[in-house]
């Protein structure tokens, strides 16, 4: 029996269209023009003879029959993108991966090797990125990000948990002493762009508010940001998961025990209906989060 379906072009911008709730938006995620989403949504109208949006100005409203259209399309695009996925990637042993680029320079890279040495038959392709989840271009089987957050079609897992506080390495220490908290003024403090407030929140909560350092140099990524304090050029505010290794190894030292920031909790972000490898992949990221020993004997 034929199957009597919509082309598929005008069901992914109808979606997306309505998930966005603007064409633009939805041409700027598909790759094509406003005009190229708007026409594919006419021609959807047309092709079921019901209308799907009231356009108000730089906004589209869905209609009410639309909704309930739009809860049965997302599942089934959804699910489409799965087994494509599935067929296309994970037969093959492909785990596709996106992390922010700090957190995969400085803890994820380093621990690879020992999922590899667990499930040599999959290959992990990791690509880095800041982007919040929704925006990311291509579709991956593990987006890792702060949260717990909740996002259509995705189960969030929380894995690794954090905070902050001051560290630097031990050659600055030991050429400018850090006794006290008011020692902190005759040293640089490091910021990053992305995050310009740690040192004020800090200091605030260290009940030094007005305290003025001796420099300021702010980088563009936290990772150099990192590595400046590695290299001993300032007091860079350090998330406890990721320079873990380096104060463990003496690369770093905390010269204050407190206070220490809150901050997100890493989670991984998997569309539901997931793979085995991804299966795999889960247990093996929650277990390197917890602390736990792998299998592998390394």
């Amino acid at each position: 029996m034929r199957r009597a379906l919509p082309p598929l072009n005008a069901l992914r911008a109808f979606e997306a269209a309505a998930r966005l709730g603007s064409f633009k938006a939805a041409a700027d995620e598909l790759g094509v023009t406003h005009g190229a989403v708007s026409q594919q949504v006419r021609g959807l109208e047309a092709w079921l003879q019901a209308r799907l949006f009231e356009r108000h100005n730089r906004r589209v409203v869905l209609t009410p029959a639309a909704c309930t259209y739009l809860a049965e399309v997302g599942p089934a695009l959804d699910r489409i993108a799965a087994a494509t996925a599935q067929y296309g990637h994970e037969a093959q042993g492909v785990l596709r991966v996106n992390a922010p680029a700090t957190f995969a320079l400085r803890w994820l890279v380093p621990r690879l090797a020992r999922f590899r040495a667990q499930h040599p038959a999959i290959q992990v392709r990791l690509e880095t990125a800041n982007q919040p989840l929704e925006a990311l271009p291509a579709p991956y089987d593990v987006v890792i990000r702060g949260g717990p957050d909740t996002f259509y079609g995705f189960t969030a897992r929380p894995f690794l948990s954090e905070q902050r506080l001051p560290v630097c390495s031990p050659g600055l220490r030991e050429r400018v002493p850090l006794d006290t908290l008011q020692d902190l003024s005759r040293h640089t403090l490091l910021h990053s762009a992305s995050l310009p407030r740690l040192w004020d929140d800090w200091l605030a909560a260290a009940g030094i508010p007005g305290l003025a350092p001796a420099a300021a140099l702010t980088l563009d990524h936290f990772y150099l940001t990192l590595q400046a304090a590695l290299d001993g050029i300032g007091l860079a505010m350090g998330p406890t998961a990721l320079i873990a290794d380096d104060l463990a190894a003496g690369r770093l030292v905390a010269p204050f025990p407190g206070p220490r920031l809150p901050a997100r909790t890493y989670c991984t972000y998997v569309r539901e209906g997931r793979a085995e490898t991804v299966a795999a992949f889960l247990a093996w990221i929650e277990g390197e989060g917890a602390g736990l020993p792998d299998d592998s004997g390394t």
